[in-house]
């Protein structure tokens, strides 16, 4: 009888976590004119935004978001049948709010959460100067006399100095909260006086710009990873590297390894930001971003570091880098040996002229139909000063290709893999055609992945020591 009773009580207390156990995070949320329809729970990412959570609402406009394991912290959004949202702060994982459809923001009312009292007391704080700047833009517009269009940006001027001092009296008196974080990564870094008369002195005409960049993540606090589910993160790092980085790959790479050392210590905002560099100059148009790529993969995916890659997308990575490495701009092009119409062999590196065009095209192909008679003219433009051609058929059938070199009248060096004796599509990253490189005597990369017309302007830049006038960017794949 003793040894029953004892079972019962273990098999009771077993069962307690399971029925006991209270959730991690609950959020409830009334909203004054919705009911019995679904609402989502989401949050930012970067700069995407992912679905976290469903709760049904009720007949009287009420819904619950819980769960067993704590929501990570940042910025969430309720999201509505209408695809209507409004966001709030999760820092707190046990709060409520209020609100109506006729206004989220004004007729917000926040319980149990100190950050969203700060947030959506910010957030009501501005609409009426929303509503004053919206009015004074309207009589800017209409202003005639140069007295009155000073007087309206004054007003606008103080009104953006009010709105950035209540944000600082916010990160003043509340230091420690995540919304003091989050509105201290908005303000700007300014010098001081002294720091300008010293550059003003040293007529540093750099100065403020370079000012900007060196302090522009003092107020983001890489100890702490909500800021990864909040907008904020991705557009700064964004900003930083387009338009605070000289785009060469030298300069880039050292921006992506400054940033990464500066998230070192939080492995979140590690992952982010060498999955961002990596991903985005792997698939960027400006040419010879792959340096980047393969730079990063180089530094912290063959090192190991990157924790969050398993190991067969680890090995495509790796191998995708290797791949590119040889091709990189400044890079000497590998050689290879391909055969003319005749049989007879012909090595890229063979060509001896000043500058040597490798052309990888395919007769059958509609782009490169479209490519080839410009490139062809580009090359009678050219020839006379030192350019030569060494067009590759990516084909394997030489019938097409025969035809369309003799109708085109294609007098420049023709070539084929006619014994299948290298595998120069991966040599070379063939993957889509047309495909240009661009090469000095010594055949290194000048320029690879680029239009006629790019290559017309890149040839006339060297030949004729003219600087570019655009950016150099690649060309479209097919």
């Amino acid at each position: 009888m003793k040894l029953i009773y004892a079972y019962c009580i273990l098999f009771l207390l077993s069962c307690i976590p399971a029925f006991a156990l209270p959730p991690a995070y609950s959020i409830k949320i009334k909203v004054k004119g919705l009911k019995d329809t679904v609402v989502y729970l989401a949050y930012h990412y970067g700069d995407k935004q992912y679905l976290k959570d469903t709760a049904r609402i009720d007949s009287k406009g009420l819904f619950i978001f819980d769960g067993k394991e704590a929501l990570p912290g940042g910025i969430y959004m309720a999201v509505l049948p209408d695809k209507r949202y409004f966001e709030f702060i999760v820092s707190e994982q046990f709060f409520s709010l209020e609100t109506d459809t006729a206004d989220y923001v004004r007729h917000m009312k926040v319980t149990g959460s100190a950050e969203n009292k700060l947030f959506y007391g910010y957030l009501q704080y501005l609409y009426p100067k929303g509503r004053a700047i919206d009015s004074l833009r309207k009589q800017l517009a209409k202003a005639k006399i140069k007295s009155d269009s000073t007087a309206i940006i004054t007003q606008m001027e103080n009104i953006d100095k009010d709105i950035i001092n209540y944000r600082k009296d916010i990160v003043k008196n509340h230091p420690q909260t995540f919304v003091a974080k989050i509105y201290n990564s908005m303000d700007i870094v300014q010098p001081t006086q002294e720091e300008k008369d010293v550059a003003k002195a040293r007529k540093d005409s750099l100065f403020e710009f370079n000012f900007y960049k060196a302090h522009f993540f003092d107020h983001i606090d890489f100890t702490d990873d909500r800021i990864i589910r909040t907008p904020i993160f991705h557009q700064k790092i964004k900003e930083y590297m387009s338009n605070l980085t000289v785009p060469t790959v030298d300069s880039i790479n050292k921006s992506a390894d400054y940033l990464a050392t500066k998230a070192k210590g939080n492995k979140e905002l590690f992952k982010y930001v060498v999955w961002y560099v990596t991903t985005t100059y792997e698939t960027s148009n400006l040419m010879g971003s792959d340096g980047v790529f393969v730079h990063m993969v180089e530094k912290y995916y063959k090192t190991k570091q990157a924790y969050w890659v398993d190991t067969a997308t680890l090995k495509k990575i790796i191998e995708r880098a290797d791949i590119l490495k040889p091709l990189l701009i400044g890079k000497n092009m590998p050689n290879v040996t391909l055969w003319d119409s005749l049989d007879y062999p012909h090595t890229l590196y063979s060509m001896k002229a000043r500058y040597t065009i490798a052309y990888f095209w395919d007769p059958n192909c509609g782009h490169c139909q479209k490519e080839t008679p410009k490139l062809y003219d580009l090359y009678k433009k050219y020839a006379s000063k030192g350019v030569d051609v060494y067009a590759v058929n990516i084909d394997r059938e030489p019938k097409d290709w025969k035809k369309y070199v003799r109708e085109h009248k294609l007098n420049w060096m023709n070539v084929m893999d006619n014994h299948l004796s290298c595998n120069f599509r991966i040599q070379y990253d063939i993957y889509s055609t047309p495909v240009i490189y661009l090469l000095d005597e010594k055949k290194k990369i000048i320029a690879k992945r680029i239009g006629v017309e790019q290559l017309d302007e890149i040839l006339d830049s060297y030949i004729n020591n003219k600087p570019l006038r655009n950016k150099v960017t690649k060309t479209e794949e097919h």
